[in-house]
């Protein structure tokens, strides 16, 4: 098989995988479905790794599949784009992605929709795949959309839960308003430079570099800064940047492993991954990387706060998820794009790793969700105790693990650039540091360790024995204890705990150094952040070591052992606080006040303007004035003309009499 037929296997086969487990799925049954589509995401994993290895050998690859449409001198076409910076996203997308598949025949073992999630999720690898793979804006756009079109679905799979429907509307809508911008700025490159085609697009650019638009009268803006403002705006939607965040947290009401797939490794990211891609583009202002890195900013240390009031279990993974993305898009900002790219696979890893382990402690805990109703689970789950902790130590830059390589090097990377707002978010993701430690601690001590705060069987005498051997107890619902889960659940959490630990290590000095993306990544010599890493940067081990003596390892020992001291030996201290500073504990609980003001001013908005068109254009104007205007004014008309018919023949001979005289004079006249 040649390597253009390869480069087509890797998003057909999950869609191949998509299509047969959603129209035949009752034909070929639960085993069917999830075979099927593991197979596909698995074929598409080993194709991805091949290709890994030819563009490792220096063959990359930017070509048409086939030309989707023609209109005039505009041509709209289907191409991929084989460097060493998609072949990066390929691998993490289809690894995770498998890992995923194989965790949810354990996850939703019980579910009646089986064979549907397995199609929604391969149908999102597909679109995944499409997404980093084109080689133009039209193709981009195309997985941009169907990315959210299936994380809309699947946020919304029990759509017989109202919170359900309410969190993937909210996702849907939100992401509206950043994939808005991002048309907006397609169309600007469109319209400036004539085409679609990245490569040209980037060759192009520097001629743009000093142009200027006036979007309002008078006002002159840089091009550039707007197209690529413009385009950041979408990566805000996808990859939850304030203010567009709003719809992570909720969108946890879908099933555990699209958490982790969507909202943790892949779609989250793909704005991490575009603009990495447009750098090019955004080398050529300082305004947009600016804006990029404040965001960023905002995002990294005001998320990671409300991660520390959180009491469901995925709820403190979600903030911890915004929070990492905001440590990447400071790096895109500080034009650091390798950095972001390297933190973008760890934490696919070690996010994607405490998703799944979340999901296996709401499997033992009966789909319980609340931290604070668990407690001393080590004993009952040791593979996901050791795992969730592996993917804790990697969350908060343990020297050695793989987060604190790319996180300390997007910290290190804040630090030396010169932009405007690189102060503030080199304070906000050194705090930001402290504050991880302390929520990812806090959840851990809860749910592993401590007093158990459930009941099971072995708490009450009042027990029996059902058919297979099972002892269920009778006290609070009769709910056996908690258990270590079934290897399909447990596999993938180990497969990924593996990569947690050693993937940085290994992998730093290649990705960040040794310029590994090529020309696939621009940084214009200006922006000198990472030649100044480099220049500090003495091996991966020397790094780890190196790392005992700096601020961001202390402050995150002293996050964790703040959390085991108020968790752990004094559980009074929080609730102290949490009734001390109730003015702060309530923003927090109310998440700073962004859903209430949306729901004010957007919703409510758009329904007191929807209820003035309804009032002044549906009743007054169509119904009141052209409908029933239209009866009554015939009506009055008629009323009017009634009193000429009175039904006497001299009246009207009389008339007729006078229409003769009038057409004569009219005559006459002429």
């Amino acid at each position: 098989m040649d390597m253009q037929s390869l480069y087509l296997v890797v998003p057909l086969a999950p869609l191949a995988g998509a299509v047969i487990a959603g129209l035949f799925g009752k034909i070929i049954g639960r085993t069917g479905a999830h075979s099927v589509t593991i197979l596909g995401v698995a074929i598409s994993l080993f194709a991805s790794w091949l290709i890994f290895q030819d563009v490792q050998a220096g063959n990359t690859w930017n070509g048409t599949v086939y030309t989707w449409l023609t209109s005039g001198d505009m041509t709209l076409e289907i191409g991929f784009l084989i460097d060493r910076l998609t072949v990066l996203m390929m691998l993490v997308v289809t690894f995770v992605s498998l890992m995923v598949h194989i965790y949810t025949i354990g996850y939703m073992a019980d579910d009646p929709g089986y064979q549907r999630f397995f199609s929604y999720i391969s149908l999102f690898t597909f679109s995944m795949l499409m997404l980093v793979m084109s080689n133009n804006f039209l193709q981009l756009f195309f997985g941009w959309e169907a990315v959210g079109l299936v994380s809309y679905l699947l946020i919304g799979f029990w759509y017989t839960r109202e919170t359900a429907i309410y969190a993937n509307l909210k996702a849907f809508l939100v992401n509206r308003v950043g994939d808005f911008g991002f048309l907006l700025g397609i169309g600007l490159v469109w319209s400036y430079f004539g085409t679609l085609d990245y490569a040209l697009v980037f060759q192009k650019a520097p001629q743009f570099a000093q142009h200027t638009i006036s979007l309002i009268d008078g006002h002159e803006w840089s091009l550039m800064a707007v197209i690529c403002i413009l385009l950041f705006i979408g990566a805000m939607g996808k990859s939850a940047q304030f203010p567009l965040h709003v719809w992570l947290p909720d969108s946890m009401e879908g099933p555990t492993p699209i958490s982790a797939l969507i909202h943790a490794a892949t779609m989250v990211t793909a704005g991490i991954f575009m603009v990495t891609r447009m750098s090019p583009l955004f080398e050529l202002s300082d305004t947009a990387l600016s804006f990029v890195m404040i965001i960023g900013a905002i995002t990294a240390l005001f998320m990671g706060f409300l991660g520390i009031i959180q009491n469901d279990i995925k709820r403190v993974v979600a903030y911890s998820t915004l929070s990492q993305l905001g440590y990447m898009t400071v790096a895109l900002g500080a034009s650091a794009y390798s950095v972001a790219i390297f933190h973008l696979m760890t934490h696919a890893f070690f996010k994607a790793l405490l998703f799944l382990a979340a999901g296996s402690v709401i499997i033992g805990m009966h789909h319980d969700q609340d931290i604070r109703n668990m407690g001393g689970l080590r004993k009952y789950m040791p593979i996901t105790w050791i795992t969730s902790l592996i993917g804790s130590l990697a969350l908060i830059g343990t020297p050695f693990l793989s987060g604190f390589y790319s996180k300390d090097s997007i910290i290190e990377a804040v630090k030396f650039s010169h932009l405007t707002g690189s102060g503030f978010a080199y304070f906000a993701v050194t705090l930001g540091v402290f504050v991880t430690a302390f929520y990812s601690f806090r959840m851990y001590f809860l749910v592993f360790h401590g007093k158990e705060r459930f009941h099971c069987a072995h708490d009450t005498h009042d027990h029996e024995a059902d058919k297979d051997g099972d002892v269920h107890g009778h006290h609070h619902g009769g709910h056996s204890c908690p258990h270590e889960t079934p290897w399909v659940v447990t596999l993938p959490l180990i497969l990924l705990a593996i990569p947690s630990v050693i993937i940085g290590y290994l992998t730093i000095d290649a990705l960040m150094f040794g310029n590994w993306f090529g020309h696939a990544v621009h940084i214009d010599p200006a922006h000198g952040s990472m030649q100044e890493l480099a220049h500090h940067f003495h091996g991966a081990a020397a790094m780890g070591l190196h790392a005992l003596t700096t601020l961001p390892f202390w402050l995150a020992v002293a996050g964790v052992g703040l959390s085991w001291f108020f968790y752990m030996k004094r559980p009074d201290i929080p609730a102290a606080i949490q009734k001390r500073f109730s003015l702060i504990n309530s923003i927090l609980e109310n998440k700073y006040g962004f859903d209430a003001f949306n729901a004010w001013f957007f919703a409510g908005g758009a329904r007191l303007i929807g209820g003035k068109f309804w009032r002044w254009g549906d009743v007054a104007a169509i119904d009141g004035l052209m409908v029933n205007g239209t009866a009554r004014g015939i009506g009055h008309i008629a009323s009017v003309v009634r009193h000429l018919q009175s039904g006497y023949i001299y009246h009207y001979a009389f008339a007729m009499i006078i229409g003769v005289l009038l057409l004569a004079y009219w005559f006459v006249r002429a």
